[in-house]
């Protein structure tokens, strides 16, 4: 048995089919730990989604910033894509109704303990433990499966941009939200600065990535994540970041999550073939 990383698919499908065929995925003994992001702006969102669900007895997967945008334009009545919106073959299929169902039903975090590994989207406030992150992110899956339009509508937004343990309601689980789907850099207070993006080293201080801060209360645990492309692949004790931005020209990759010594595989944008070993 062996368990993969793979990153952000964000619609590249054929790409995905290449990298299961490159790392001899076996679906009676593998399986795939998904970082979220499964569509949008990418050429094939509807496939990529539906070759994930036909997976997902073997595979783990949280939800990603487009997961959400696309559950929010699917069920908030009247809300629209946005122009470099790809999800107009996933509203339009026949099986929509399945698909969203299932996506309902995925958390923002996967965590186990006994592996010492928790995968998320995009990354952990400071403050948080693995548990306690874990916790945060069961309350707004309930809240998702209770009242999914509410929540979906008020989701959107970057207020509040600290964290404290009293925030209730929506202003709680937007924090939430933001943190396990878009979070980049913040403060060693656990302020977020959702509009920051590029490559570390390049932002003023306080601003840190969020795996940088000192005494990061979740260092304990091997956090996988995507989310940042300009990142690239990532790896440092007790992270293994995968976005390496193939749909934007750069590649999908898969990480041998139980054997990290072995070197990454990865299938180039564009690649609709298995590449040679």
């Amino acid at each position: 048995m062996a368990r993969w990383g793979i990153g952000d698919l964000q619609g590249c499908s054929r790409e995905l089919d290449a990298l299961l065929a490159r790392i001899h995925f076996q679906s009676d003994r593998d399986e795939l730990w998904f970082t979220g992001d499964l569509v949008n702006r990418g050429p094939a969102s509807l496939p990529a989604l539906r070759r994930v669900h036909e997976l997902r007895a073997n595979a783990r997967v949280v939800l990603g910033n487009h997961d959400l945008h696309l559950l929010a334009i699917a069920l908030v009545p009247g809300r629209t894509p946005r122009r470099s919106d790809t999800l107009n073959d996933v509203l339009a299929a026949p099986d929509r109704d399945t698909l969203l169902g299932w996506l309902l039903e995925l958390p923002l975090i996967h965590y186990e303990p006994a592996r010492g590994d928790l995968l998320v989207h995009a990354g952990l406030l400071p403050q948080w433990s693995a548990g306690v992150a874990e916790a945060l992110a069961a309350e707004v899956s309930a809240e998702l499966r209770r009242a999914p339009v509410a929540l979906l509508t008020h989701m959107y937004g970057d207020q509040p941009d600290l964290w404290n343990p009293a925030l209730s309601g929506m202003d709680r689980w937007r924090l939430i939200v933001n943190a396990c789907t878009r979070l980049r850099f913040c403060t060693a207070e656990g302020r977020v600065d959702l509009k920051r993006k590029g490559a570390p080293g390049k932002t003023p201080e306080p601003w840190k990535p969020w795996f940088d801060v000192p005494q990061r209360q979740s260092s304990a645990v091997r956090v996988i994540f995507g989310h940042w492309s300009a990142l690239g692949l990532y790896r440092a004790p007790g992270l293994l970041g995968l976005d390496t931005g193939c749909v934007w020209g750069g590649a999908l990759t898969a990480v041998n999550l139980d054997d990290p010594a072995l070197p990454p595989v990865q299938v180039a944008s564009g690649t609709h073939v298995p590449l040679e070993e």
